[in-house]
Order: C-alpha cells, then structure tokens, then sequence
C-alpha cells in the first residue's frame, strides 16, 4: 500500500512537473519571439537632433526590404568632413536605434559615417517576430548593401550589442562582407542563452537549464519550430564565426549578468584569430561606461587598419584570374 501511495504521488508530481514545463515552454517562445517594442520617443530623438544639429551632421530616414518583405527603417548619419567609411550599428533586445546614440556620437565625431537601423520586430521597423538571426543575418545583408550602393564608402564596419552583435556574426555566414566587426556581449548559440535564462529566473547558473527545466527549454523550441515555422538549433554566431575570415572584436564584461563572459570566450575560441577583450568590472554592454578611454581607443584602433579588406578577395580573384 505504502509503495502504491508512493508511486501514485511521484505519478501526480511528474504530470504536473511535465504539465507546467509544456505551458512554461509554449508562453516561453511566444514572448521571447515577440519582444514587446520600445518606441522612439519624442524626447530621446530630439536630444539625438540637437546633437546633429549643433554638430553639422546630416541625417535621413531610410529603408529596407527585408526578409518577408518587412519593411526595416533606420537613420543614416553622416559627419560634416565624412572620412569615406562607414559603420552599421546594431541594438539588443527589446531596445531601438536610439540604443546607439552614444556609439554613434563617438564613430561621427571620427568621421565615420553611422546606419542605425531598428532590427525587424523592433521599434519603427516592420516584422512581428524577432528571430535572433534567423531572418535578421539577411536584414544585416540588405543594409549593407543599401550602404554600398547609396553611400559607396569605402569600407563597411559592422558594430553591435548584445542580441545585435550575435545577428551581426550571424550575417557574416550569410555571405555580408564587413572590413571588420565590433561584437559586444554577443550569446554563443541561442541554445546556450536559453539555458542561462532559465537559471536567471531562479538566481542561479545555467545548469538549471540544462537539468531540472530542460524539457521546458525544448518545449520552446518545438513551439517555435511547429507555430512559427522556425528552427532556432540554426542560432549559432559560434558556429558562423568558425567559418568566417573576417577581423572581429569582441568585447565582454567580466561581470556580465545578462550574457555571461564564457559566451564571447566560446565564440573565440571556435576562431582563435578573433580578439577578445574581456573588461574587468564591467556588466551587461557596459565597457564604455567602465573604460571609456579605452573602449574609444580600442574601437578606433580596430576599424584603421581594416580600411578596404572587404575588397580583398575581389582583388585576389582579379589577379588570379589575370595568370
């Protein structure tokens, strides 16, 4: 009797515990897919115009097509004595362009020409899902190619936060030539941020994910393969930078709350020829409020030397195709 009650109650606990994991992951990939958006409010876009302003730099509305058709707007800034390259800065999750004042004002005042888009999903732009890549690698592609041909600049950086920096190595697979990348407190493979979230809800490390709410992690990702037709296991800045030649900065706190460290350190280590600075006592994209100086000299540094790499293989071509 005393087994059979035994048996009857582990019974009960693993039908609810399956029953909460099934509802947990269903609501999981519904809100996760569908961040809700930050708008661009009226007193963030005039601070960010009284800066063009009083600086003499000339600003645009502009857009896209993007996967799907969704139609992707962003503002492209250029400095008064433009130095003929360019930089595409790309935000995080939940957040707009206006997320990338502060990186803007640094690459204009060097005279770095800025493409700041709102990512599909996110504020003006269209697009009801956010897929961390998915679609978003070939949305990066489009912009740059808007950029090439509208701007012809010389060179096109890519520079990104957080869910930004994973879709810009993402579109690095997806064939977008970049004379470099900036990728800052980039996840490794979305599978992987995953298990972080779960742990996160409870105060603790990512093993939580990977045990104990595991079948809620993999209810998601069923729901987000069977309602919305999309495979996220294909989320993997990791494996697009393993296969890449182009020069990438990473950048991560070592503190880092939200995306911890060892996702920048796994990306790394799949391409030993990135860089990867680790910023001490820094938390979630915050080396620039940590090391200011440094950041600025680091990033500066990074884009000089990579002026026209991006036309590199099409001169190695000609000239193997001149023997």
């Amino acid at each position: 009797m005393r087994l059979s009650r035994r048996f009857r109650r582990v019974l009960v606990f693993l039908s609810l515990y399956l029953a909460l994991c099934t509802v947990g992951g269903i609501k999981l990939a519904n809100i996760t897919l569908q961040p809700a958006r930050r708008p661009l409010t009226a007193e963030e876009t005039a601070a960010f115009q009284r800066v063009i302003q009083a600086n003499r730099f000339e600003i645009a509305d502009v857009s896209v097509k993007g996967t799907g058709a969704a139609v992707l707007w962003a503002w492209m800034v250029t400095p008064h004595q433009a130095n003929g390259d360019a930089v595409l800065l790309l935000h995080g999750l939940g957040d707009n362009r206006l997320d990338m004042i502060g990186y803007a004002e640094l690459l204009l005042a060097h005279g770095y020409t800025v493409l700041m888009p709102d990512a599909r999903a996110h504020g003006t732009s269209g697009g009801e899902l956010a897929t961390f890549g998915l679609l978003e690698r070939n949305d990066i592609q489009q912009w740059a190619e808007f950029l090439a041909t509208k701007f012809q600049p010389r060179c096109i950086y890519g520079m990104g936060e957080s869910m930004g920096a994973a879709q810009l190595l993402q579109s690095l697979d997806a064939g977008t030539r970049f004379c470099a990348v900036i990728a800052e407190s980039p996840f490794s493979s979305f599978r992987e941020i995953a298990y972080d979230r779960m742990g996160q809800a409870f105060h603790l490390g990512s093993w939580v994910g990977r045990t104990v709410l595991r079948p809620l992690v993999e209810v998601a990702f069923l729901r987000a393969r069977w309602k919305y037709h999309l495979n996220m296991e294909q989320v993997s800045p990791e494996n697009a930078v393993a296969h890449t030649h182009t020069p990438i900065l990473l950048i991560h706190g070592q503190i880092d709350g939200n995306i911890p460290v060892r996702h920048s350190r796994r990306i790394h280590a799949s391409n030993p020829q990135t860089v990867l600075w680790e910023v001490p006592n820094a938390d979630h994209c915050g080396a620039i409020a940590v090391a200011p100086q440094e950041f600025e000299e680091r990033v500066l540094t990074w884009l000089a030397p990579h002026t026209n790499r991006a036309a590199q293989p099409e001169r190695d071509q000609s000239i193997l195709n001149s023997k």
